[in-house]
């Protein structure tokens, strides 16, 4: 785990939750959470797409068991991953949008390079 930040819930509600997010955030490419849930997927993430930089069999079943759907590790693998191939890392940006209207927390944009 990147982080030390328990965002509220047991580790394994957490990770459920981590895992969840990471998928669906290199599924669309762009989403928007709070800054610090944001700070936790982004590691993630960028763990996930240096797998699929390595493209190879070990790496991609070290994705599945982190990723939740197949079909999200195959777009890592195969559209994803070779168009950072002259980067070393950072293929995350976060954006702060400014509090939340419901609740007042603070909102981020994370979206990849």
């Amino acid at each position: 785990m990147p982080g030390t930040r328990k965002l509220g819930k047991p580790t394994d509600q957490r990770m459920a939750m981590l895992r969840q997010q990471v998928t669906d955030f290199l599924d669309t490419g762009k989403m928007e959470t709070t800054v610090t849930r944001c700070k936790e997927i982004a590691p993630l993430a960028e763990k996930m797409i240096t797998l699929g930089k390595k493209n190879t069999l070990a790496s991609r079943r070290s994705a599945l068991s982190f990723i939740t759907r197949e079909d999200v590790v195959t777009k890592v693998f195969s559209e994803t991953a070779p168009g950072y191939s002259e980067r070393s890392g950072g293929y995350t940006r976060i954006t702060r949008t400014g509090p939340r209207r419901g609740d007042g927390a603070e909102c981020a944009v994370l979206e990849l390079v």
